[in-house]
């Protein structure tokens, strides 16, 4: 198989080599589907009561402290671009036993993630047919992107585009309907408030915004899914890196611009959120539905529903290529790297049965939605956390990437480790158990595994 990366790989590691046939478009597509255009839709409230009404300037924050992750994924990429993205990355720059842990924390998040989404689709499609249950709804959303999956990553992508295009039209009519009725009745927040805070909760408080940044920084999680298809990319590793890049900043404008908009058109102060957090996950919804009209709000929802679920397709396809690549080098079973006219289509089966398991187990459960988000976000974080570390390890210390350019191989990486380590100290506590819990298999597994090699030795 071509490729362009330093990293070791024999012959005989690949049963099959996957299709090169996406472009530029086609991984920014994935990246924005996976991420959600209106990720802030449903953590608005949230946002708004921990910041004291700065939710914009959370957003700027949160995209800068992730484009360290989003700088570190384009540095590996381009000497590393090989499926399984953070697991090769810590495969190449810290060892195998590393690479597999940070494949390992990823695989978490990579199959719960999509859960969530689908979870979300179903909840949203049975408040429109309320006949059919949401687990079924569930269900059927993910039966229909797997096969679509399957059909193979230039398919899914060309459907794919179109969903995220509806999602892009709906939030330019937000933007164009809030800018409007702004412009007629004024703001009912002072017009610096998002990025300053409404003073309802006191004084600016920076620690406030700091603590909102460790719920927003979940918002862009899946941008980093584009490197899992750097083996299915035409023109070189670099526009895998360019696509990373762009997807996160764009990411970040969009965040932006929504949460400055709706937090003007907001007559509730963050201090009543704060007070009434049962009225936090309706709010972006109840700003809209009284400031511009119940048909922007149902527009918004169903607009939600659908790219749920074409998110989920995105994570879904990004987890297939994580299980592909641990099962080509030998870390989950091998049949997980069987190829069918270039699409990994056991490893994506693999990852749709057990997303559905879970997806649909929370569908069934009232609390099934808070159990899911609750330990999503620190398989990714780790993973996060281990990818920084790649770079300094591939760079800087084995240093086989040339002449050691220190801002960009220690400095940016270290300072990622700490914004990732932080926010994993930010999570919930129950987070941090599933995330303890999962490691501590993961160890056995790896541990098992080395005692098999040793013995066969």
């Amino acid at each position: 198989m071509s490729g362009t990366g330093t990293a070791d790989r024999t012959t005989e590691e690949a049963p099959g080599d996957l299709r090169r046939s996406l472009g530029f478009r086609d991984l920014v597509v994935y990246g924005l589907l996976f991420i959600a255009p209106m990720a802030p839709v449903g953590v608005y409230g949230t946002l708004d009561a921990k910041s004291h009404g700065a939710v914009a300037l959370v957003y700027v924050v949160a995209t800068v402290a992730m484009a360290f992750t989003a700088f570190s994924y384009a540095q590996m990429v381009r000497v590393v671009p090989r499926a399984g993205s953070v697991f090769a990355y810590a495969r190449a720059g810290l060892g195998s036993r590393a690479g597999f842990v940070a494949g390992w924390m990823a695989m978490l998040d990579y199959l719960l993630i999509p859960a969530v989404a689908y979870l979300f689709s179903g909840i949203a499609m049975n408040s429109l047919v309320p006949e059919v249950s949401r687990w079924v709804w569930t269900a059927l959303a993910v039966v229909v992107t797997t096969l679509l999956n399957l059909w193979g990553v230039r398919a899914a992508a060309r459907v794919g585009f179109l969903v995220l295009a509806m999602e892009i039209v709906v939030l330019l009519v937000f933007v164009v309907s809030a800018v409007v009725v702004l412009a007629r009745d004024g703001a009912e927040r002072g017009w610096l408030s998002p990025l300053s805070g409404d003073g309802t909760q006191g004084a600016f408080a920076l620690s406030a915004v700091i603590g909102a940044v460790s719920v927003a920084v979940l918002s862009y999680l899946g941008f980093d899914a584009i490197a899992s298809f750097a083996e299915e990319v035409t023109g070189g590793s670099a526009k895998v890196a360019r696509a990373v890049l762009f997807c996160l900043a764009l990411a970040g404008v969009l965040f932006v611009a929504q949460t400055y908009l709706v937090a003007l058109l907001d007559p509730t102060a963050s201090a009543q959120y704060a007070a009434d957090p049962g009225r936090q996950g309706s709010a972006f919804y109840d700003t809209v539905d009284s400031a511009v009209g119940t048909w922007l709000h149902d527009l918004v929802a169903v607009s939600k529903a659908i790219g749920a679920a074409f998110a989920a397709l995105a994570g879904q396809a990004a987890a297939g290529r994580l299980l592909f690549a641990m099962g080509r080098d030998r870390r989950l079973p091998r049949a997980l790297a069987r190829t069918d006219a270039g699409v990994p289509r056991v490893a994506l089966l693999c990852a749709a049965v057990i997303t559905l398991v879970a997806a649909v187990w929370a569908a069934r459960r009232d609390d099934g939605m808070d159990h899911l988000v609750s330990v999503v976000d620190i398989g990714a974080l780790t993973a996060f956390t281990l990818l920084h570390a790649s770079v300094v390890g591939w760079f800087a210390v084995r240093r086989r990437g040339g002449p050691v350019i220190w801002w960009r191989h220690v400095l940016v990486p270290v300072v990622g480790a700490a914004i990732t380590v932080a926010v994993i100290v930010e999570a919930s506590r129950a987070a941090q158990v599933v995330g303890a819990v999962w490691f501590a298999v993961g160890l056995a597994v790896l541990l098992g595994q080395q005692g098999r090699r040793e013995a066969t030795g």
